[in-house]
């Protein structure tokens, strides 16, 4: 088995392991999954809406974790390497449910930088 291949069925497992602690609202297993020094951004900004593991624990903790139906189903994911890409449709957070594409960067065993495009 090539690095590769070695290294995008690591990052594809802990991504699953983060949707499946998300779709639990377990925020320590899924703060787990992330580095001391994650960096969430969301396209166009270029620079990250959230950096550090406290912040993060902190946002998911109180604005997403906190939503009784908060809940996001894999409608197509795609690895490459050490990416990850699921386009997700996420329910719980507006009225209606909503899509986007998350892009994971796994290193050194933990997801190091998340991107998060919404599709308005």
């Amino acid at each position: 088995m090539s690095n590769l291949t070695v290294n995008s069925v690591t990052a594809e497992a802990l991504v699953q392991a983060q949707l499946e602690a998300y779709n639990q609202h377990d925020l320590a297993n899924f703060v787990s999954q992330f580095s001391e020094d994650i960096c969430i951004y969301r396209p166009p900004a270029t620079e990250p809406v959230i950096q550090g593991k406290a912040a993060f624990r902190y946002f998911y903790q109180n604005e997403r974790f906190n939503l009784p139906h908060l809940h996001a189903e894999i409608l197509n994911r795609m690895v490459v390497g050490n990416k990850v890409v699921d386009h997700e449709r996420i329910s719980g957070i507006h009225d209606e449910p909503f899509e986007v594409m998350v892009v994971f960067e796994v290193s050194d065993g933990l997801i190091q930088n998340m991107w998060s495009f919404a599709t308005s």
